[in-house]
């Protein structure tokens, strides 16, 4: 006799729709950044912290937050928490909008799909955390993949690694000062913002800033930064909504969209080429993934222990 299939509850479906717009928008977002390759990344960086500062600001007067936005600034182990993954957050951003803007947005994407991996490592060294045969498989596989196309191209992927290294460690520290997600990064944009408004400032007064001297000498850059923005803040947004309504597999699973969405608009948008060593090296980290993310206690029906969750080790549970 058949089970009757489990009804998807409203909020689940809500859920759901709130992951797959928050992830496809990351997963589209070198489009946006590819608009700005005239802009140098660490001004369009700027941009991103300034504008995302001020949409954030206004979406925690509404809904809230900061009172423990005041009691991170207060407490000074936090804030040196932040301060520090304000910095690896920035490094990340920086890379990426670079990798995008130079023609390296294949490698970004595999950056992104390596880091869950290498957060299990960090867990590892950094936290004592213990790992399974079939994480330590997975590893293995990223490993191979890795080495398939350092020697296939004879060089070092270092967009790749710097991005999976500087979001592992950013997922790292903020695992140590926990906060929810907008208001964690609104108070790493707070400790940014002198920085950045000493740095667009000095940029502006010297004739060289893009946004009120933009190089087309139209309006398409300056409102393309300005919305970068809400580009920070509305996916997240939509996360953390998500995270609230799904289960944590769930999430899991889906945090893969982002770089294969990445992955094709780098293959078949922008033509980025695509070789054997990279064929080789993704089809090693694929498999890596599969072996990481398929629990074979669902996969021949056995259920894991209870209260154990079933979320693979260094899943993605706070946006970029």
């Amino acid at each position: 006799m058949t089970q009757p299939a489990t009804a998807v509850s409203p909020a689940a479906r809500a859920g759901f729709i709130a992951a797959v717009s928050a992830y496809g928008v990351w997963g589209v977002s070198p489009l946006f950044f590819k608009l700005l390759a005239a802009v140098a990344p660490l001004e369009v960086v700027a941009h991103r912290v300034l504008w995302a500062a001020l949409v954030l600001a206004g979406v925690l007067a509404v809904r809230g937050g900061w009172r423990e936005v005041l009691a991170i600034l207060s407490s000074r182990r936090k804030l040196v928490v932040f301060v520090a993954s304000a910095t690896v957050i920035t490094i990340n951003w920086v890379t990426f909008v670079h990798a995008v803007s130079t023609g390296h947005a294949l490698e970004a994407s595999l950056g992104y799909y390596i880091f869950p991996l290498v957060t299990v490592l960090m867990g590892a060294v950094f936290l004592k955390e213990t790992f399974s045969r079939r994480q330590a498989g997975a590893l293995g596989l990223v490993v191979a993949g890795v080495a398939a196309l350092v020697i296939g191209l004879g060089t070092l992927p270092w967009v790749a690694l710097t991005l999976a290294v500087s979001f592992g460690l950013y997922g790292l520290l903020r695992k140590t000062a926990p906060a929810e997600s907008l208001v964690g990064l609104f108070v790493e944009t707070l400790v940014l913002l002198p920085l950045v408004l000493l740095y667009l400032g000095s940029a502006e007064a010297a004739g060289q800033g893009a946004f009120l001297h933009p190089p087309d000498g139209g309006w398409t850059v300056p409102l393309l930064l300005l919305a970068a923005g809400p580009l920070t803040a509305v996916p997240l947004f939509l996360f953390g909504y998500a995270a609230r309504r799904l289960r944590l597999a769930t999430l899991g699973l889906m945090q893969y969209m982002n770089p294969t969405m990445q992955f094709l608009l780098a293959t078949l948008v922008f033509n980025e080429t695509f070789t054997t060593a990279h064929a080789v090296a993704f089809a090693f980290i694929w498999c890596g993934i599969a072996v990481y993310s398929i629990d074979p206690r669902r996969l021949f029906g056995r259920r894991p222990p209870p209260g154990q969750d079933p979320t693979p080790e260094g899943v993605d549970r706070s946006a970029p």
